[in-house]
């Protein structure tokens, strides 16, 4: 098979763009995690297709794949790469477009400085919906992890997230710990692991471990699930810029029952064509 891909970052975490709409596109767990090599295919943390909607409110279908062959349900960073890639190719006119993902839909939006802005939804604070097995929808829940027990506050942005709030961003045992927590019990859909540390009421350090990829330069998902606690934990305030090792990213929330607004830059790299098995 061979296919017409598109490489984009936002903040360096990386993806294939590969578009469904015009070309026909057979993936397995196994070509995707083919085409995610860095050493034998074109390297990505996730592959990104474009699909035409099957609903008539929405203007595409998007699906998210990890680099380990894995099909999850949201992906912030690659939302912004999205709207920007269907707009590039020609699919669409629209400055703002609706995209139906597996976790609901979202709303990514070209802004006329170049950023990109995308409604991520309400966040998911309850337990039994994030997943996390607990008794408790309390904001700060402890987690055995190893010999450790560490404080998280667990988040669905349309995936998983458990986020710990750390002193120093930098000493923090993202990958050791953050692989534990990635497939910990008490997370029946694994988890994204997010070490996060607080500079000032607008502004905070992240690093997130993803589910599936490993450590990433930056999460669009995480970098909201972040904000959402530390707002919960009366740590922060409404805006906030988050740092991650890729750049920065703009996180609004007006709390509970209200959608997060992330804005950050989405770029296109190379595009090319792979002939795969």
């Amino acid at each position: 098979m061979r296919l017409r891909f598109t490489k984009m970052h936002g903040l360096g975490n990386d993806f294939v763009v590969i578009d469904a709409v015009r070309q026909s596109v057979d993936l397995t767990p196994e070509r995707v995690r083919r085409l995610a090599d860095r050493h034998f295919g074109i390297g990505c943390d996730q592959l990104l297709v474009v699909e035409e909607a099957t609903r008539p409110d929405v203007d595409f279908r998007y699906r998210i794949f990890n680099a380990d062959g894995g099909e999850v349900e949201q992906c912030g960073n690659g939302a912004r790469c999205f709207v920007r890639f269907v707009h590039e190719q020609g699919l669409t006119a629209k400055r703002e477009i609706r995209v139906e993902t597996r976790s609901g839909i979202i709303a990514p939006r070209l802004e006329d400085d170049g950023l990109v802005t995308v409604d991520m939804g309400v966040p998911v604070l309850e337990a039994a919906r994030v997943p996390f097995v607990s008794d408790s929808d309390a904001v700060v829940q402890p987690l055995q992890v190893g010999d450790a027990s560490v404080a998280i506050t667990a988040v669905s942005m349309g995936n998983p997230h458990a986020v710990q709030v750390v002193a120093d961003v930098d000493a923090a045992p993202v990958a050791a710990q953050g692989a534990l927590i990635e497939r910990h019990p008490r997370f029946p859909a694994r988890v994204n692991a997010g070490f996060v540390q607080l500079v000032d009421a607008h502004r905070i350090r992240l690093r997130v471990f993803e589910r599936g990829a490993g450590e990433t330069l930056a999460c669009g998902t995480g970098a909201c699930a972040a904000v959402v606690t530390v707002i919960l934990r009366e740590l922060a305030q409404s805006p906030v810029r988050v740092e991650t090792r890729g750049g920065e990213l703009d996180i609004a929330w007006g709390g509970p029952g209200q959608p997060v607004l992330m804005t950050g830059p989405a770029v296109t790299v190379f595009a090319g064509e792979i002939d795969i098995d």
